[in-house]
């Protein structure tokens, strides 16, 4: 197993495992751990990079060209070991390219890097998909980081929400029991723009924003620390625990899964890109500690 990459400043730390460029460490400057504690009884992921789907493909395949390829929930980049390309005392990048494997399950060249990078209280990460082939390529992609709930040094766990940067009129989508998305939506969870987290939310899987209209989200509890979320470049959004756990998933997508019963091209279901020959697509995601 390889080391974890780590990366520092006066304000945090940052530790990366090569496995999934996950970041799976984020420290603040007392020391405090800021992410999930990966209790196998929950859940042992911490912050996976989801590629080159989001979410639950219909029968677990997607279809390109006419062709079901096999596609596990979140896609495969999250099971497979990065390259470390670049690094230096605030920053690392992390690089996935194609291989017989990947194509077995999606059938294109690509390269997949993700760099993060600090800059005073905040953490950067920023994603780029590049596609060497000839013809447009289709894909997917959102972030998955679970933060500790609660916050330490902050309050009570039954105190904590999350804040939405601007209103949020739209209900949220209902999850199937196959992970598939249901028609239709269900009433907004939101007191105006906050979400006073609590288990129960939780029951039947994530809360779901297929429009999210907020470019960013603040989490903590009144009188502690906070992180505010920055997502500038995903129009969906994901909320997610289990009921119990010490995590809250804040994760900003750029994709969905697949609507229930889906048949159809991957690349016509919602919340696909298409990154153009010789082009690429770039999403970012910024963790602001808010002492």
């Amino acid at each position: 197993m390889a080391d974890w990459i780590t990366i520092a400043n006066d304000h945090l730390s940052a530790a990366i495992n090569p496995l999934g460029a996950e970041l799976s460490s984020l420290k603040d400057a007392a020391r405090r751990e800021l992410m999930t504690d990966a209790d196998p009884a929950f859940w042992t992921g911490r912050a996976p990079l989801l590629f080159p789907v989001v979410g639950k493909p219909a029968g677990e395949v997607i279809r390109i060209q006419g062709r079901d390829y096999p596609m596990k929930q979140h896609g495969f980049a999250r099971r497979l070991p990065f390259a470390l390309i670049d690094r230096g005392p605030t920053h690392a990048t992390f690089r996935l390219a194609e291989s017989d494997e990947t194509r077995d399950h999606y059938p294109f060249a690509f390269t997949l890097d993700a760099t993060y990078r600090l800059d005073g209280a905040t953490l950067h990460t920023d994603i780029v998909i590049s596609n060497p082939n000839a013809q447009d390529m289709p894909a997917s992609f959102g972030f998955h980081p679970a933060f500790a709930w609660p916050l330490p040094g902050g309050g009570e766990r039954g105190q904590h929400v999350v804040t939405f940067g601007q209103n949020e009129p739209d209900g949220v989508r209902p999850i199937a029991d196959d992970g598939t998305i249901k028609a239709g939506s269900l009433p907004s969870p939101l007191d105006g723009r906050t979400l006073h987290l609590a288990d129960d939310l939780f029951v039947h899987d994530a809360l779901v924003w297929d429009q999210v209209r907020s470019s960013s989200v603040t989490y903590g509890a009144p009188g502690g620390p906070h992180l505010r979320i920055d997502f500038p470049d995903t129009p969906m959004l994901g909320i997610w625990t289990k009921p119990g756990a010490r995590y809250i998933c804040v994760e900003p997508w750029h994709g969905i899964a697949d609507p229930e019963g889906y048949v159809g091209e991957f690349a016509d279901k919602p919340g696909i890109f298409l990154v153009p020959p010789g082009g690429s697509k770039h999403i970012s995601m910024a963790v602001t500690f808010l002492p």
